[in-house]
């Protein structure tokens, strides 16, 4: 029996994370109805309305049971960003503390989990020709081009920096750029700022995740994932966009154009999917302090929704700052 969870203050929730098809999704729903929770979902690919089949989205009636925020934000046309993220999550906070009800976070974005844990600098935008500049010398001198500059401009900038971020293009281009800007201070350390209380996270065996990328993907289809992008097609969705370059999006749009077949629009999107749970995984052992909870393929919905659950009664929610 899952006992209720505790009333959280509205800056505390509960978290869970991990690469995608692990099983997220369905957990947090189960344990939300359980406990008549609140979700947000920190996934930069929800947030886009009319992507419901490529993005795997909870369900209507799913949604119906529970509400959900950072879903359904905005049109695939506009734009979306952590601190428009961070805007969706204070509005969440406010309606659960409103109504009593504690705060489930799930997802796999890591941008938007640590801004909710760290809170987000006030940092300058970029200015024209400024990216171009750095992104001109990356192209040219690579990694080692880049480094070089930074340690040549701020030493102190660079020491700064987490060592996974020394061999990460755009952190080391941002770097650069706010430098250009005026910024003569480094950000405030994210992992300075981060809990000392760890995060949940669901992980499972790298056969077992592939076997389910696999089926996710077929079920996609199977469902009609060609049909709503020739419905997404028909509207005012930008093909160029960052909505359309999203992994299964850009495969199906491939295929209705007749550049591949769907048999090899399925096989890069898992091969994509593949790509970016590695990416998440790496991203969440590097960045974020995370108590991993490993879910066999045997286990039920039920099993693996009790271990959270005993996780987050043990620890309580966790502190948000964003």
């Amino acid at each position: 029996m899952i006992r209720p969870m505790p009333k959280a203050p509205h800056t505390c929730a509960y978290f869970l994370v991990g690469p995608t098809a692990t099983g997220k999704t369905a957990v947090a729903q189960y344990l939300a109805e359980q406990r008549q929770a609140e979700i947000l979902s920190a996934d930069s690919m929800l947030v886009y309305r009319g992507m419901d089949l490529g993005t795997a989205k909870p369900t209507p009636a799913d949604r119906q049971r529970v509400r959900y925020w950072g879903i359904d934000v905005v049109d695939p046309v506009e734009s979306f960003n952590v601190a428009r993220f961070l805007g969706e999550a204070r509005r969440c906070f406010e309606s659960a503390a409103a109504g009593g009800r504690p705060v489930i976070v799930v997802g796999g974005t890591g941008l938007y989990i640590r801004a909710l844990l760290t809170g987000l600098d006030e940092l300058p935008d970029v200015q024209p020709g400024v990216r171009a500049k750095w992104q001109a010398v990356y192209e040219s001198e690579g990694l080692a081009g880049l480094r070089s500059a930074l340690d040549a401009r701020s030493p102190e900038w660079i020491a700064a920096l987490p060592v996974s971020d020394h061999a990460n293009s755009r952190r080391l281009i941002r770097a650069l750029e706010l430098l250009d800007m005026g910024c003569v201070i480094p950000p405030r350390s994210q992992a300075a700022r981060m809990p000392a209380m760890p995060i949940t996270g669901l992980e499972i065996s790298r056969d077992a995740l592939v076997a389910r990328i696999e089926a996710r993907v077929r079920e996609m289809y199977t469902a009609g994932l060609l049909e709503e992008v020739r419905s997404l097609l028909a509207g005012s969705w930008d093909p160029a966009g960052t909505a359309a370059r999203a992994i299964g999006y850009a495969e199906a749009s491939a295929c209705i154009r007749g550049e591949v077949t769907e048999k090899e629009a399925m096989r890069l999107t898992v091969q994509r999917t593949r790509q970016l749970a590695k990416r998440q995984m790496t991203w969440f052992r590097h960045q974020a302090k995370v108590s991993w909870i490993h879910v066999e393929p045997s286990l039920s919905l039920d099993e693996i929704s009790a271990k959270v659950a005993a996780e987050w009664d043990a620890r309580g929610p966790v502190a948000v700052q964003g």
